[in-house]
């Protein structure tokens, strides 16, 4: 008989799912690891594949959105210089009114000048600003004798007429009104015939 010694006795498990015996003490705490069937890992591949092209586009977008809001920046900056420099043309235009203007108010407080040429240098004014406006495509509209129309016309009061002709036609203006191309700037304030009787 053997005599039986004092170490403990030692079972070798060799399954492939149990943890290594033998090998040193890092590789002994860690299971082994399992080893995954190919179409998962073709799987895990192409997931892997679409999260970096994912990653991509939208590092591609995020560039492009901040391109687009440099671009819209840069515009808003580029129509706000435009509108300036356009305000600054037509100021310019309407200086050389102002001048004349002043002048008729200077030679009027000196007594200089007899009211009817006063009043021709005032009409001469008057008639360089309508031409300066005519210049920036603004136009008077013509009311008097035409049928009243609620889109250019604003009716202040209306006016017994004894001719047929002139029943629903402007017969006065108390404002003239102003348009731009089709745009309607001022409707004319205007004096409207109705028949009487």
């Amino acid at each position: 008989m053997t005599k039986p010694s004092d170490e403990p006795l030692r079972v070798v498990d060799r399954r492939w799912w149990a943890r290594a015996e033998g090998a040193d003490s890092a590789t002994a705490a860690e299971p082994e690891r399992e080893r995954k069937p190919s179409y998962v890992e073709d799987l895990e591949q192409q997931l892997a594949d679409r999260s970096a092209q994912l990653q991509s586009i939208a590092a591609e977008h995020r560039r492009a959105l901040e391109e687009f809001e440099q671009a819209k920046v840069r515009i808003r900056r580029e129509v706000a210089r435009d509108v300036e420099r356009g305000r600054r043309a037509i100021v310019t235009e309407l200086l050389e009114v102002l001048d004349n203007l002043d002048r008729a108010i200077g030679a009027a407080r000196d007594g200089e000048a007899p009211a009817d040429a006063l009043l021709r240098g005032v009409e001469l004014v008057r008639d360089q600003f309508l031409a300066k406006l005519d210049g920036l495509g603004v136009r008077r509209i013509d009311a008097i004798g035409q049928p009243f129309d609620a889109t250019a016309h604003e009716a202040v009061t209306m006016t017994p007429v004894s001719d047929p002709s002139q029943d629903g036609r402007v017969v006065g203006v108390t404002r003239e009104g102003y348009a731009i191309g089709d745009d309607l700037l001022r409707p004319a304030s205007v004096v409207v015939g109705r028949l009487d009787g």
